[in-house]
């Protein structure tokens, strides 16, 4: 069972008589702030103010006489004796700096009562998800996988597979899309139900793994991972801007190049910087809104696709020649070009396993996270792939030459025709795939971005902001230079594929095999030394070591994917990245939290998220009680109603 914490015990009368006046004074005050970017409408926007440095001093003296009129207009900020001073000194010294109005109008809104170090843990984006704003059922985890499926990346899995240096057949590469889709989907849900039986984000489950402070480090991982893909996306994005642009302008196609030292030219860029500016709006809107854009794509994208793959067949009079070739690898090179065209499909899935959370604590209750993301995402992702198979194919015919994998470089082929039945095929055709590329970049980049960029500064950023920043990066990366050459892009792409794996393994590990389901939700938010997730100044020592022996086994593999000249054996374990770096990873931590017991876990299989309503994560918000009371005056879960055994 698990112990019943008294937060409010360790802290000073005059705090608590502190707080208790603080509460009677915001009681009726008026929702003057601007709602929180996830807020779900059964919230009371008023009672959740913005943070300052200049009110730290209220956290170390007792309130004055005339709190009520003085203070009305502030929110203080509290402290705990179990806690660290770090933030408190640090907000200190900004408060008498001049800087110090700009930060406190930087600050996003936050629970009342929060301590300095508990602010850069929590606020609305990070927290739970409220029963008011659990809205996706599975025909909308459906409606986002298949709109996700649909994308150019998708279209071209397969080529990679196809080329004599592989040598597999058509069937053989889609057979090897099936198999990594659905591993890939088996990874997805085991992380999504984290999520949707919590409805926590991917940045506060790896807290429990590795560490109140110890988690920053994985999120910060995903966060780059999303910036890079978000600019590679875009690039991708700004070519059909500019198919769109030479469908209705053909002289656009030959825009004299006024940057040739650059690595693009001034075509390609203007298209890019169109695309990615029409992007901005999109990142406005909070998660449950932009639910319409992914409802307008599953409908918009495969329709095209269909329409696309229809217009190549009709144009060659059949399939092509491609599905009558035979494999040209035998034996243990068929073997191991199978092997490499499956992880090559998990690879690509890669940052969403470990960030399913993000979209999965929106889920009505687990089951809708479950089947509807198990089946839709092999079968959505096999049937692109299997059209950008058939079209590619088909090209020979048309143009009588080697296929043409990119479905932009085709569609650029219809256009060098000139007809006018080309041109408006091309144009609608390209802004689908403009659709789909805007689609897939907020869905599995903005938002996962914006959401690990919102945990590693809570009081500053929030979704919104962090999906500005995430473009940003994406913009001054260059992109354009990360895809000068497939292999440059894949080998980065197999690189993190590894970081992100041993994140995976230990997570997974984590939550089935060492705690079996059960989380005490308030203690991810809590910054005291007592918390069970606090560990070792905030780290976990046995996630981290985890973490890294999961790494450890790809890096010399690694090495040889970069040209150097390494052991065979090293090379066929890198050919099986994902999969060494999860097992060891998951396997290691397991072994170690078995013979270094760690604290909060249930000896049977417990998950208690169905009991999570909306939490108080403020020390003492109740007297005595695991979860306290909510502005609206109900009660979240409380933790003797949990009925477990804990280990310690």
């Amino acid at each position: 069972m698990p112990p019943s914490k008294d937060e409010g015990s360790s802290e000073s009368n005059n705090s608590l008589r502190f707080r208790d006046q603080y509460k009677s004074s915001v009681k009726g005050r008026s929702a003057d702030e601007t709602a929180p970017l996830l807020a779900g409408t059964s919230r009371d926007s008023g009672s959740f103010r913005r943070h300052s440095a200049n009110t730290l001093d209220l956290a170390f003296e007792a309130p004055p006489s005339n709190f009520g009129s003085r203070y009305q207009g502030h929110q203080p900020v509290f402290h705990s004796s179990d806690e660290s001073t770090f933030f408190d000194s640090i907000m200190e010294k900004v408060k008498s700096t001049r800087v110090a109005h700009l930060v406190d109008k930087l600050a996003v809104e936050s629970e009342p009562g929060l301590t300095n170090a508990q602010l850069m843990l929590n606020n609305h984006d990070l927290k739970p998800v409220e029963p008011a704003r659990r809205q996706w059922g599975p025909w909308n985890f459906v409606g986002f996988w298949v709109a996700d499926s649909f994308n150019i990346n998708t279209w071209m899995i397969s080529s990679s597979m196809l080329v004599p240096a592989v040598g597999l057949s058509w069937w053989q590469s889609w057979l090897c899309v099936w198999i990594g889709y659905s591993i890939a989907a088996c990874f997805i849900v085991l992380t999504g139900r984290i999520g949707a039986t919590y409805h926590i984000s991917f940045p506060v489950v790896s807290r429990s793994s590795f560490g109140i402070w110890g988690a920053l480090w994985p999120v910060f991982n995903r966060a780059a991972m999303a910036c890079i893909w978000y600019g590679v996306q875009a690039w991708i994005g700004g070519n059909c801007v500019k198919l769109m642009i030479s469908a209705i302008w053909p002289s656009f196609h030959n825009l004299h190049n006024g940057i040739p030292s650059s690595g693009t030219n001034t075509r390609d860029f203007i298209s890019f910087f169109i695309f990615w500016l029409c992007s901005l709006p999109a990142i406005w809107f909070p998660v449950h809104k932009i639910r319409h854009l992914f409802t307008a794509k599953a409908f918009v994208v495969p329709t095209a696709g269909i329409a696309f793959f229809i217009w190549a067949i009709v144009r060659a009079h059949g399939i092509g020649p491609i599905v009558h070739q035979p494999a040209t690898a035998k034996g243990s090179h068929l073997a191991w070009g199978m092997v490499t065209g499956i992880m090559s499909s998990i690879a690509n899935f890669a940052t969403l396993i470990v960030n399913d959370p993000d979209f999965a604590r929106f889920a009505r209750k687990p089951r809708d996270a479950l089947w509807s993301q198990l089946f839709t995402i092999p079968i959505g992702f096999a049937v692109t792939s299997f059209i950008g198979i058939i079209v590619s194919s088909s090209s020979t015919v048309i143009f009588k030459g080697d296929p043409i994998w990119n479905p932009l470089d085709l569609l650029q082929s219809f256009l060098d025709e000139g007809s006018s039945r080309n041109r408006a095929g091309v144009f609608f055709i390209a802004a689908a795939f403009a659709l789909a590329q805007l689609g897939t970049n907020i869905a599995a980049n903005s938002v996962s971005a914006g959401t690990d960029m919102t945990a590693l500064l809570p009081r500053y950023l929030n979704i919104r902001r962090g999906g500005y920043v995430c473009a940003l990066v994406g913009l001054v990366m260059c992109p354009w230079n990360l895809l000068s050459s497939s292999n440059n892009f894949t080998t980065y792409l197999s690189a993190y594929s590894v970081f992100l794996s041993s994140i995976a393994g230990v997570m997974i590990s984590d939550y089935y095999f060492v705690r079996r389901g059960y989380l005490e939700i308030r203690e991810l938010y809590s910054a005291k030394k007592s918390s069970p997730y606090y560990y070792t100044l905030g780290f976990h020592w046995r996630g981290y070591a985890a973490y890294i022996a999961g790494i450890m086994i790809n890096i010399v593999g690694f090495v040889g994917a970069i040209g150097k000249k390494v052991p065979a054996g090293a090379t066929y374990i890198y050919n099986l990245n994902f999969f060494c770096g999860f097992i060891v990873a998951s396997s290691t931590y397991f072994l170690l939290c078995k013979f270094f017991p760690v604290p909060a876990c249930s000896s049977t299989w417990m998950e208690v998220g169905d009991q999570i309503e909306e939490v108080s994560m403020a020390y003492g918000a109740e007297e005595g009680s695991e979860y306290g009371e909510v502005s609206d005056g109900q009660k979240g879960f409380k933790g003797g109603e949990a009925k477990v055994d804990l280990e310690s």
